[in-house]
């Protein structure tokens, strides 16, 4: 994709590594002072309804304010981009379904989850979005029978519970989208006498709290695996499929337990007569390349007389009807829009109000894809955080969204974004002269100001995202007070950037007298980096727009710093060293083996451990007991 060119041998990045001396000799204060630089700033985009003031200032429906930077800075990253990146190019890569991701040789194609039916996105040559669609219309069909009763449990009652089980991108997308709609109007009137949890730790613990106060015959069990063989997802699955069978029979899986995978292993069925008749086992890559039998990955009715069904899924106890496909050109942390995400949200709130969602993350692809750099809101918030990362050497960023609802946002982004970019070596494999990625954390205002902010107003320099939405979802008033419950939350919203930004001076303590052994400890330096996107409202569209800023913004850092944003290798070796543990935890249980082939410390802390915890005998089954 790339040449084996580093972008640090490019004339731009030298220029804007000698460009920092000049900013280091301004402080943010004197910027935002000067009103011709900030009016030079502001642009009105109607088809977004936004209102902006942009790089490192503020805007009205999307807000930006962040720190040290001039309007010939900005110049100097877009050229960057345009020239050294050649971001425009790898953008067409990625909309045009090119193998991006080159160390799995595979297209990146989330835009495809919530592109409109008529859509043209290609991948090796076939348009996938049909795929896609018949995949939507499937769970749209599905989550209507479900939500309307008639598709019931094996005792006849109707599922109105249901537990997704998955973890990392399997879990903290669809987390997050599920707590931003509880509190919508219109969502939750949706999902009224439903619950959605998810399970996703494989701490028994996690069971124990989503098991608890549910009933068998009411719940609905949705597994989310891209391969079917997640070691932790796996033995989650069982484990309510345990727990349904125990209370309800082994028949009853059928009924309660659905899946979601891109397991490439498949069954061929013939019908005649109403009857499937199982005509062998296949490479579903066979199938796809040689036949018409193309509709889904795992599981689709093609024909009134084939169907192909995941091997492992139906193993597993599972329906095959009841599986639903999404694609390897679908990454982990990007399958929030795919049947990882949109099959529970759609149990729980229904069809309508999830492609709502999909419809708001449809509209930022397409002004990702088509608007001018200058005027493209993730190719800036991206060029920002390549500025403030490798730049000005700022390694965190702190996500504070004003907003109870987005409580799940700043984990979902976190690993969206560490994992994507937290790499040493180019797409090319060459090793990085210079650090990539952002350490991620957050915590919803205004908790996190009386938790981290002593840090970032007074110790490291953290550049922050605040994101507030003019109207809350659920507003309260109250007769005599000065303000409502949402002005007093976001009169801190527009509050701490400033006081990030201007700080406050010795001179300025003693003016209002403060004692000088105090002034040292009440001084704010400021001159430190954020941005605030300040959205319309919190309704299912605007969280569509706000999750795919955000991936863009992502891809943009990583296309600019020559990375591969779309693999994660860096999950593997943990994953390998503790199938090691767990095979020597199985022979110490069972054989009462004594622990070997480990280091010294290790040895000696799973040696305590079995001394202290002997183990259930593999022959026997215990569930927590809630």
């Amino acid at each position: 994709m790339a040449s084996a060119a580093l972008i640090c041998d490019s004339e731009p990045w030298k220029d804007l590594k000698e460009h920092v001396n000049a900013i280091e000799k301004k402080h943010l204060r004197d910027l935002m002072n000067d009103v011709e630089r900030c009016q030079l700033m502001m642009v009105y985009d109607i088809s977004f309804g936004i209102y902006r003031c942009q790089y490192r200032d503020r805007w009205d429906t999307f807000g930006l304010f962040t720190a040290r930077v001039r309007l010939d800075t900005i110049g100097k990253l877009l050229k960057l981009a345009e020239v050294a990146a050649q971001l425009r190019q790898k953008i067409d890569m990625m909309y045009n379904g090119d193998h991006i991701n080159s160390t799995e040789n595979r297209s990146v194609l989330h835009i495809a989850l919530r592109a409109p039916r008529d859509k043209v996105i290609c991948s090796d040559g076939k348009n996938v979005v049909p795929d896609v669609w018949y995949v939507l219309d499937k769970i749209k069909e599905f989550s209507e029978r479900v939500r309307s009763g008639s598709w019931v449990g094996a005792t006849g009652k109707a599922l109105k519970d249901v537990v997704a089980i998955g973890i990392g991108g399997s879990f903290l997308g669809p987390l997050f989208v599920h707590n931003a709609l509880q509190t919508d109007p219109e969502a939750a009137d949706c999902a009224r006498g439903r619950q959605l949890r998810f399970l996703a730790n494989v701490d028994p613990v996690d069971v124990a709290r989503n098991i608890s106060g549910l009933n068998p015959e009411t719940t609905l069990v949705v597994v989310v695996s891209k391969t079917f063989t997640t070691a932790e997802t796996m033995l989650n699955a069982r484990t309510m499929r345990e727990w349904i069978s125990s209370a309800l029979g082994t028949q009853a899986v059928a009924k309660h337990m659905v899946a979601v995978s891109t397991n490439l292993m498949v069954n061929l069925y013939f019908s005649s007569q109403n009857k499937w008749t199982r005509l062998g086992e296949k490479s579903w890559s066979v199938w796809y390349s040689t036949s018409d039998l193309y509709h889904a990955i795992d599981v689709a009715v093609v024909s009134d007389h084939f169907m192909i069904s995941s091997v492992l899924v139906e193993k597993f106890g599972i329906d095959p009807a009841n599986t639903f496909a999404f694609w390897d050109w679908v990454g982990g942390r990007y399958s929030v829009c795919s049947a990882v995400g949109v099959l529970p949200l759609s149990l729980q709130y229904g069809f309508p109000i999830v492609e709502k969602f999909l419809n708001g993350a449809s509209n930022i692809d397409n002004h990702f894809y088509s608007a001018s750099f200058e005027r493209n809101l993730p190719v800036l918030l991206g060029l920002l955080s390549v500025w403030n990362v490798t730049f000005l050497g700022y390694p965190a960023r702190a996500i504070l969204p004003y907003s109870q609802a987005l409580e799940k946002f700043a984990p979902h982004i976190q690993q969206v974004s560490m994992e994507s970019n937290g790499k040493g070596v180019s797409i090319d494999g060459i090793p990085l002269p210079f650090e990539t990625g952002e350490i991620d954390f957050g915590e919803p205002g205004t908790n996190g100001q009386h938790s981290f902010y002593q840090l970032i107003h007074q110790g490291r320099v953290v550049p922050c995202d605040f994101i507030g939405s003019i109207k809350s979802q659920q507003p309260i008033y109250l007769k005599g007070e000065v303000v409502s419950n949402h002005d007093e939350l976001m009169s801190n919203f527009f509050a701490q950037p400033d006081a990030l930004a201007y700080g406050k001076s010795p001179e300025q303590l003693l003016q209002d007298s403060v004692p000088d052994h105090l002034v040292p400890h009440k001084t704010f330096s400021g001159n430190r980096p954020s941005l605030s996107l300040l959205l319309p409202s919190l309704d299912a569209y605007n969280i569509g727009k706000l999750l795919a800023i955000y991936e863009h913004r992502i891809a943009v850092e990583g296309f600019i710093w020559g990375i591969n944003s779309f693999d994660q290798w860096g999950v593997e070796l943990g994953k390998v060293l503790a199938s090691q543990v767990r095979k020597q935890l199985h022979l110490s249980h069972t054989k009462r083996e004594p622990v070997q082939g480990f280091n010294f410390s290790t040895t000696t802390l799973l040696t305590r451990y079995l001394e202290v915890e002997p183990g259930t005998p593999s022959d026997s089954t215990m569930l927590p007991r809630v």
